[in-house]
């Protein structure tokens, strides 16, 4: 049993940290090549980070909250942007409420989208700007198309770090390894599972996969400036210690607590009960938990408030990277997503 729990909170460790040092190269790249314009312009309009962030979180599975999350550490977004991700965000859930009732699913995604960004606008109207980490900067090397220093390319030691790092992670993803036990997905060339399926994971590692690409590529062109100061100094020595430690210690911990406490056990037939229930279960960072109200919705022993206030209180694996980078932001986001949660749980329940 520990053998499997480690090997479990090792696998989505190693997913959830190579999928957000993809995603927040990729913005570093885009930042610095645009000379911090690009992301700029996004810090000056409030409601456009809202609705971004909102959106993001609607895509189904965590790709988009990590995107979201890495736009916030780096004080790109608003707090009140991040809370619309986190209430938008139904998961990796969202594919099975997908593929057990998409229509009404539809709906519960659409509601979702709306709180968010009324609540979002709220949060702004009471909350400044989280700062972030302040090393996203754009250097003088960046700005100047003919700085000495801009386009000297070596191949040094953390430059092929790095290279053998985004391959490995890439092998890993194509190879299915990085796969859950339980999941239906097969990107592998030896898969012998159903073909690319948009109501499963699947496409969200090609995409990845994609992206790690582009990453190869970049290390493979991009000058000394850049790799070593943008990339290894911020990114790698910065960032990603903190993002696998945190996320490792976070699963392993739920992957025992989980082992030796049934969640289902609590589950009673009183409305209110199971409103305040599933908007606690979703403070756990974690995508397992939630499936048992999605399973009892559409099973039709729970109500559809039940399920709104589940769905708005967790945010899957989305916010581990949070709680790696600030456990303040992690802690205040999480109570108020809980509170709205309840609230609009308790809200559908009067009015339905």
């Amino acid at each position: 049993m520990i053998v499997e729990i480690l090997t479990e909170s090792l696998r989505t460790a190693v997913l959830v940290t190579g999928l957000v040092v993809i995603m927040m190269m990729l913005i570093e790249v885009f930042n610095v090549r645009s000379n911090g314009r690009m992301f700029g312009g996004l810090k000056n309009h409030r409601l456009g980070q809202i609705l971004l962030s909102a959106l993001l979180g609607a895509i189904p599975g965590c790709m988009g909250g990590f995107a979201s999350v890495s736009l916030y550490t780096h004080g790109l977004i608003s707090f009140g942007a991040l809370i619309a991700m986190m209430i938008a965000s139904s998961g990796d859930e969202a594919f099975v409420m997908l593929a057990m009732f998409p229509g009404k699913s539809a709906w519960i995604f659409l509601i979702l989208f709306v709180v968010a960004v009324v609540v979002g606008l709220l949060v702004d109207l009471f909350h400044s700007k989280y700062d972030g980490c302040h090393s996203m900067n754009v250097h003088d090397e960046d700005r100047e198309p003919n700085h000495e220093h801009k386009h000297e390319r070596h191949y040094g030691w953390q430059r092929i770090v790095m290279f053998l790092g985004v391959l490995v992670f890439l092998g890993a993803l194509l190879g299915g390894w990085l796969e859950g036990a339980d999941e239906d997905v097969g990107i592998g060339v030896g898969s012998n599972r159903a073909a690319f399926n948009l109501l499963s994971e699947e496409w969200m590692y090609w995409l990845f996969a994609a992206l790690s690409l582009a990453v190869l590529g970049m290390l493979l062109f991009a000058g000394d400036h850049f790799v070593e100061e943008h990339l290894w100094e911020h990114i790698v020595t910065h960032h990603l210690p903190g993002i696998f430690l945190w996320t490792f210690g976070t699963i392993l911990v739920i992957g025992v607590l989980m082992s030796y406490f049934d969640v289902t056990s609590w589950i009673s037939d009183n409305t209110l009960l199971m409103i305040l229930l599933a908007a606690a279960v979703g403070i756990i960072p974690e995508s397992g938990p939630h499936l048992i109200f999605v399973s009892l919705y559409a099973a039709g022993v729970v109500p559809m408030p039940v399920l709104l206030a589940s769905c708005i209180s967790q945010d899957g694996h989305a916010s581990l990277p949070l709680l790696a980078e600030s456990r303040g932001s992690f802690l205040k986001a999480k109570l108020i997503n809980v509170g709205v949660g309840i609230g609009i749980g308790l809200i559908c329940t009067y009015l339905c």
